[in-house]
């Protein structure tokens, strides 16, 4: 066991104390500067900063920190959304093209009046489209990017539902990609995915185009930013 030591004056702050007391013989105390030393950016990183600050003005980058890769959906995502209504579209034009056929062999009378049809059939194709070029603005708002110093991703789920996710590269464990089906593999993208310490959070971000370039230079910048290396941006 070990002994108490005598009391000295000034409530026993001696580190020699502090370390016998929690029975840590090891502990060393080491001075900490009242005034730490400014970090200090080159004038080739603070014009990268600037940069990516006029271009990405919606992103909260720290001093220092700039853009290196800006991963958009590919367009292959936005002909679901198109096709969709374009096909409504046509669909509506065809009912008001044979309406005239329908009304005269109807057994309902009295038919509405090809104007009146007209004009709403006019409506219908403005909601379609409308509601296809909402679609196609929430698909191209997602956003996936990687700095110098994190990695910051924009998710867009609806016309009023917006998330915004950001991670360390020091906290990356694993970045991956998918690839599956024939569709994926002729156009050439797929789903790339980020899995970190802890508490084991997943990153996923689908429709990206040429995904096995994307998750080498992300790879490539983990693994200098581990090792205390500069990020490259080539």
């Amino acid at each position: 066991m070990t002994a108490r030591p005598e009391i000295i004056d000034g409530e026993n702050f001696d580190p020699r104390l502090r370390s016998q007391y929690a029975n840590e013989p090891q502990v060393v105390h080491v001075a900490r500067d009242i005034d730490p030393k400014p970090f200090t950016i080159s004038d080739d990183l603070k014009q990268k900063h600037e940069k990516s600050v006029q271009q990405y003005p919606n992103l909260n980058l720290s001093e220092g920190e700039y853009i290196i890769l800006d991963i958009k959906r590919h367009p292959i995502g936005m002909l679901i959304p198109t096709g969709i209504s374009v096909f409504l579209v046509v669909m509506i034009m065809v009912f008001v093209m044979f309406y005239p056929s329908i009304a005269r062999d109807s057994i309902i009378s009295p038919m509405p009046s090809l104007t009146d049809v007209f004009g709403v059939a006019m409506l219908l194709i403005g909601l379609v489209a409308l509601g296809g070029a909402v679609s196609l603005w929430i698909y191209l708002q997602n956003h996936f990017y990687m700095t110098n110093e994190s990695v910051i991703q924009e998710i867009q789920g609806s016309l009023f539902y917006r998330h915004e996710q950001t991670v360390s590269l020091g906290s990356i464990e694993d970045a991956s990609f998918r690839q599956s089906g024939i569709i994926q593999t002729l156009f050439n993208y797929g789903t790339i995915r980020l899995s970190t310490e802890g508490e084991e959070t997943t990153y996923i971000f689908h429709f990206v185009a040429n995904p096995r370039k994307q998750i080498a230079i992300i790879n490539n910048a983990i693994e200098d930013f581990k090792n205390g290396r500069p990020v490259c941006d080539d």
